[in-house]
């Protein structure tokens, strides 16, 4: 219990400070917002700082901090102090800085960023990857809530038809909220779904703390366990976790919203303070699922998408349980709706496709579902497709993550300012993404551990060389509105 407070601690107070010296560094004022200058109520739209705080903890918070944590407590109460870490220090960083220079650059989606901070060449492998990303992230999150819908609310029967049905409704759900404008079906719908979010994160902490003292730890092990799976902590954890501590698939939300946000002095609370939130929900459900473990109440190669509904009964009860379940299930379509609608803006971005025009807008979203119910139905028919799905997407995520934070790097070393914020998290999740592909043997390449380790290393040198050789050349063509 001790280290679970301890991490909350660093979550909250650590976040708190490290806040205030990010927002320095991006020299914060009160220049117009593109959400004012160019409105055009679709996509621009200026709304309420509460509305847009609580948009974007729902965009950036699908099932990731939760069934990430809950598989990634199997390495040991560590999970304490490695999420808040991460968190306060590179995913929380990672969101206020490429939401604030998405606002500083009209609201630009992260490919134009990069290429603008990075060069052409960088641009077009990065489009490439979030394209994979998004697709990954918009299939997973059908599969995931039907699958809960149809497993914990409705107790349909393995193999039937009704599962396709559950997925058919929140496909056309996705649709609209993709092509309808931004304030008229998210910015309503959101409200309500963050109700069920703080309920049941709410419900799930309270059972921790009075059902969890004493058995926030695995018998016999220290703050390292060993994972049923033989999974090596670097550099599995990081990559099980994912949207707990940091997430590529987040830059692609936060531009949606500073598209949205009125006045740059809400940014700190709209984009560092949303990803803090979404820690916090990791640690709770970490905890949750080691009582349940410790205990031996549930064993320990439980699926976590069935693990969520054993936390929420043992902790809330029938009733309780059931809110906390649909507080689940609104996280990942809250993140699968904006997926999409975020593939949208970068594929009109990169082709110059008119987005005003309705008929344009259901043209290219059309085009990107297609794909995406291939993906659903090879997950679905093959029987390790989603864990395959859910591997890829984890290393998808973190890879993307580090062409924001390299962008970032570059915007702020030529804006004289600390720019080792960005590069730091940069460098240690090229070691973390390189040395997991290289090493894995379910989804990678199956080498030799310590080779990849020194792999990764290798790798992760050759990373900070090109981030600060490439910005130091772009500096002179750079023509961004500076930090100043």
């Amino acid at each position: 219990m001790a280290l679970f407070l301890i991490g909350l601690v660093i979550l909250l107070v650590g976040g708190f400070f490290y806040s205030k010296y990010v927002e320095n560094q991006l020299g914060i004022d009160d220049r117009e917002t593109p959400a004012v200058s160019k409105a055009d109520g679709i996509d621009f739209v200026a709304m309420p700082k509460w509305k847009n705080w609580l948009i974007n903890l729902l965009n950036i918070a699908g099932t990731g901090p939760i069934l990430g944590p809950i598989q990634g407590i199997l390495f040991g109460p560590i999970a304490f102090i490695a999420i808040p870490l991460g968190c306060v220090f590179a995913g929380a960083v990672h969101d206020f800085l490429v939401g604030s220079i998405s606002m500083r650059n009209g609201g630009a989606q992260v490919p134009k960023l990069v290429g603008r901070y990075l060069g052409n060449g960088t641009r077009k492998f990065y489009n490439i990857v979030i394209a994979v990303l998004l697709l990954l992230t918009g299939t997973v999150f059908v599969y995931t809530p039907g699958d809960l819908i149809a497993n914990d609310l409705m107790s349909v029967a393995e193999g039937s038809n009704t599962i396709w049905v559950i997925y058919a409704i929140i496909f056309l759900y996705y649709i609209l909220s993709t092509v309808l404008p931004i304030d008229q079906l998210i910015g309503r719908v959101y409200p309500l779904f963050g109700a069920f979010l703080i309920v049941s994160a709410i419900g799930v902490l309270i059972g921790v703390l009075t059902k969890g003292a004493g058995h926030l730890s695995f018998q016999g092990a220290g703050l390292l366990a060993d994972h049923p799976t033989g999974q090596k902590f670097i550099p599995s954890f990081f990559i099980t976790v994912a949207c707990g501590i940091l997430s590529g698939f987040h830059g692609s939300q936060v531009t949606l919203v500073s598209r949205t946000v009125a006045s740059e002095r809400e940014n700190r609370a709209t984009f560092y303070s949303t990803m803090i939130a979404e820690g916090f929900i990791a640690m709770i459900w970490a905890a949750g699922a080691i009582v349940l473990l410790s205990q031996g109440i549930v064993p320990m190669d439980t699926r976590a998408t069935l693990m969520v509904g054993e936390i929420s009964r043992f902790f809330m009860g029938k009733v309780g349980g059931l809110l906390a379940i649909i507080g689940v299930i609104v996280l990942p379509i809250t993140s699968g709706d904006t997926a999409f609608r975020s593939l949208r803006l970068i594929v009109a971005e990169e082709l110059n496709i008119d987005q005003k025009v309705p008929a344009k807008r259901i043209g290219v979203a059309a085009v990107l579902f297609v794909p995406a119910i291939f993906l659903l139905y090879w997950a679905k028919s093959n029987p390790n497709g989603f864990n395959m799905l859910w591997r890829y997407f984890g290393f998808t995520n973190q890879l993307v993550a580090l062409f924001a934070l390299a962008m970032a790097t570059s915007f702020l070393l030529n804006s004289g300012k600390n720019y080792r914020i960005a590069l730091i998290p940069g460098i240690f999740y090229t070691f973390i993404v390189f040395s997991f592909i290289l090493y894995d043997p379910a989804v990678g390449f199956g080498m030799n551990y310590k080779l990849s380790l020194i792999l990764g290393v290798i790798i992760a040198i050759a990373y900070t060389y090109f981030v600060i050789n490439k910005s130091k050349k772009n500096k002179d063509r750079i023509r961004a509105i500076t930090l100043q």
